[in-house]
């Protein structure tokens, strides 16, 4: 078995000011989303549409914010309601942990309508043009957890050459290092479909649907390696809450796939 390395959480020390990993890959995920949205402003068919690099940075800022407010407010409502209930101003305390995926993407999403509206653009184009540049990030997101050895995997057959102990587990039960195995479905597998499938022009809302598709069939799928929350466990039919957080997700990709393609 492997054993996870317990890297130190902080990256960079520069006096009493430590840098820490989780934080270095939120600017690189940001800085990989600027140069591959750049790149989708250069297409023939979005540089026809009116696109420039220079919009890039303003999207970014909005998706940014988004992300922020929306993955804090998602991790309050959909994991520990009760909790922060009784502890409201700990829901502020962003330093202490606690985002989620599904909170952010509803936060980015209403982010991105906000800017569509000031800048006369349709929403779904605006969805459409960002949705291949966002797997990049969710990689940069879970290699940041595997560094912090968090968000851990199912215990695992001890002879799977790749099965590992996290320590931080508090036992020495092999795992499966589900944070990587998110990195290659939901990362770089994701990408590398959705930027092929984008290079073309597509329905409006296309491009959108199968990223949410893509991404909630790929993340349920994962979820069956990865350990519940110790505070929620299973939920109803045996899915952890990602799981039933990526039904509806799947649903409203397909329903604008299909519009899409009638369009």
């Amino acid at each position: 078995m492997l054993v996870h390395p317990q890297f130190d959480p902080i990256a960079i020390r520069l006096g009493p000011v430590g840098i820490h990993w989780y934080g270095l890959m939120y600017v690189v995920a940001f800085m990989l989303f600027l140069w591959l949205a750049k790149r989708r402003t250069r297409q023939p068919h979005w540089a026809q549409a009116g696109w420039a690099a220079s919009d890039v940075e303003d999207l970014l800022f909005f998706g940014v914010i988004g992300v922020i407010i929306g993955g804090r407010l998602g991790y309050v409502l959909f994991y520990k309601p009760g909790y922060y209930a009784m502890h409201p101003l700990e829901a502020l305390m962003v330093w202490k942990g606690g985002m989620s995926f599904h909170g952010g993407l509803l936060g980015v999403i209403a982010a991105l309508a906000i800017y569509a509206r000031r800048r006369g653009h349709a929403f779904l184009a605006v969805t459409d043009l960002v949705a291949p540049c966002v797997p990049t990030g969710l990689a940069a997101g879970r290699v940041g957890n595997f560094i912090n050895g968090e968000l851990w995997g199912r215990a695992a057959d001890p002879s799977l050459p790749w099965a590992m102990v996290f320590p931080q587990s508090g036992s020495s039960i092999a795992r499966h290092p589900s944070q990587l195995y998110q990195v290659a479905l939901e990362g770089v597998l994701l990408f590398v479909v959705l930027w092929w499938y984008a290079k073309r022009p597509r329905g409006l809302g296309q491009v959108s649907g199968a990223f949410l598709v893509g991404y909630g069939v790929l993340r349920f799928s994962a979820e069956f390696f990865r350990e519940p929350d110790r505070f929620l466990g299973t939920l109803a039919l045996g899915m952890s809450m990602g799981q039933w957080l990526c039904v509806p997700m799947v649903a409203a990709g397909a329903w604008l796939f299909a519009r899409g393609g009638r369009a």
